[in-house]
């Protein structure tokens, strides 16, 4: 018998039973939906509400679920969803005391705290795996700082760069993660319960007083919003989706960069898998499977949008569809971040192809017109006489600093003798010392205030 069928004369249908049951997935939110139950009843203890002895009764009972859930003692099956299997097995340990821990108290509220507490903890756990990530990129900036490789716009060669420039980059971007999830957790962290079914409730309930043992800083407002909104969870989606982009970002670069053509790396066989019928390939498959996965996310995150977006006030069945999108995509951000992580150790950069790419494409030009400009030439003169200059060394099929000083002269009298160190791609990126400039110095910069950041994580 539902605990809700005292005002139906009939029974649900087995089928429609099954489709409204929603404990083969919330059935993960045990600890908060616990954790949020004994600071309900302790509050109904401490008010007067129940009886202090009652409320002992209910959380040390609750404790004990808790412990036998976790060790797997007790099956977590048979009820509705989470909130009716706990207070299901409440009552039966403690008998007409269990009863009243629901007293002021709805699902509504009851649901809408169980998820901020699971959210709560896994941005944590999220912050945790980029700070992880992270690390390891900057374990590669150091050992990089005068790894030279082309940077690249619409996928051509562009300027000259480092390795350690590269991915650096990306950690920004991942440090970015970092700060937005912070920011979320702000929205995530207010308490919502107290706001009953809809609009509260008559008990002289303490909601501070709750927000107090579950680390709440703050209560919710609005009891009609704070049963029905979600947009915290639209919020964490977009986090969630946002870190999917940038590590498919990364990974599609990988992809390419492990191909024949550009040959700058080579995964290990620890992160790479074979071909069922050709004997010679390599595949970088965990690169492809994040990229891949990142749809998911980006589906988890739509779908919740779709969702709420023609949901009148206050609480409707239809936010029963939140929490699997939330765990899929927590899960798929935690295990992509997990094994990202643990590859980047194991590639093997070619160096040597990286650098000899860094010279390819003409990467220098800006610096040939930048020389002119120095020279008294307004720039835009400059870059015509440039590029006349790279359709000469294009059609000699030599790169610029192959060229003499007596070829550059060709194109400007301005030219002196000293355009051949100006053209060195050592000398092209180390002139770029201007913070977020590629330089030893500006990366060793940025290196060392990105360490300072994740200290603080």
């Amino acid at each position: 018998m539902k605990m809700w069928s005292g005002r139906f004369r009939g029974s649900l249908d087995e089928t429609a039973d099954a489709f409204n049951s929603s404990l083969p997935f919330d059935s993960r939110l045990y600890k908060h939906d616990i954790l949020g139950s004994i600071a309900h009843a302790t509050m109904l203890g401490e008010t007067g509400i129940i009886e202090k002895a009652e409320a002992d009764a209910i959380c040390t009972a609750l404790s004990e679920i808790f412990y036998d859930i976790k060790s797997g003692a007790l099956p977590l099956e048979g009820a509705e969803d989470i909130h009716m299997f706990v207070e299901e097995k409440l009552t039966e340990r403690i008998g007409n005391a269990g009863k009243k821990l629901h007293t002021a108290r709805s699902r509504n509220d009851q649901v809408a705290l169980d998820i901020r507490l699971y959210l709560r903890d896994s941005v944590t756990e999220i912050k945790n795996l980029l700070k992880a990530l992270c690390l390891q990129l900057i374990a590669v900036a150091k050992e990089n700082y005068r790894t030279y490789m082309p940077a690249y716009t619409h996928m051509q060669k562009a300027q000259p760069t480092t390795l350690a420039h590269y991915v650096m980059a990306y950690a920004e971007m991942f440090m970015r993660d970092i700060d937005r999830l912070s920011d979320c957790r702000k929205r995530i962290n207010v308490m919502p319960l107290g706001s009953g079914a809809c609009t509260g409730t008559s008990f002289p309930i303490d909601r501070e007083r709750v927000a107090q043992l579950l680390d709440f800083p703050t209560v919710t407002a609005n009891s009609l919003d704070s049963v029905s909104d979600r947009d915290f969870i639209v919020e964490f989606l977009n986090c969630a989706a946002l870190i999917m982009t940038h590590l498919s970002r990364f990974n599609e670069e990988l992809v390419y960069w492990s191909t024949e053509e550009f040959g700058f790396v080579e995964p290990d066989d620890a992160f790479s898998t074979g071909s069922s019928i050709m004997p010679q390939k390599k595949n970088p498959d965990i690169s492809e499977l994040i990229r891949g996965k990142t749809g998911r996310v980006y589906g988890d995150l739509t779908a919740i949008l779709t969702v709420l977006k023609g949901l009148p006030l206050a609480y409707n069945k239809d936010m029963q569809e939140d929490k699997e999108a939330v765990f899929d995509a927590e899960d798929t951000v935690k295990s992509c971040l997990t094994v990202f992580t643990a590859m980047i150790p194991t590639l093997h950069f070619k160096t040597d192809v990286m650098n000899k790419g860094a010279a390819g494409g003409y990467t220098a030009a800006t610096d040939c017109a930048d020389y002119l400009v120095r020279k008294g030439l307004p720039f835009r003169e400059a870059h015509a006489v440039v590029g006349k200059l790279v359709l000469y060394a294009s059609d000699a099929k030599k790169p610029l600093h192959r060229l003499t000083a007596d070829e550059f002269r060709l194109f400007s009298p301005l030219f002196g003798d000293d355009i051949m160190d100006t053209v060195k791609i050592h000398n092209v990126v180390n002139c770029r010392k201007l913070t977020g400039g590629p330089a030893h110095r500006a990366v060793a910069q940025e290196v060392r205030r990105a360490e300072r950041f994740l200290a603080k994580i």
